[in-house]
């Protein structure tokens, strides 16, 4: 693992939490410094390893509780589907 310099710890200081953005200026790319418990939160959208299906309903059905859609007062939604009989 690399250590951060210095210069990166004053600059990250300063950023106040926010992530940093740093630019390589041999190559001219642009990089963000955040702390790693930033990145394991995203770090799957990043990830080349798709979700299977079942892990991608199981985040589905987490997403939609955390929303409130299990709600016994949102049923009433239901009966507004002109699709059910």
């Amino acid at each position: 693992m690399t250590t951060l310099t210095e210069s990166q710890k004053q600059a990250l200081t300063a950023a106040g939490g926010e992530p940093l953005r740093l630019l390589d200026p041999e190559t001219n790319r642009s990089y963000v410094l955040l702390p790693s418990e930033s990145y394991d939160r995203f770090k799957a959208l990043f990830e080349d390893v798709p979700f299977t299906l079942d892990e991608q309903q199981q985040l589905l059905r987490r997403a939609g509780e955390r929303a409130g859609w299990d709600d016994p007062a949102m049923d009433v939604y239901d009966d507004l589907d002109p699709r059910r009989p």
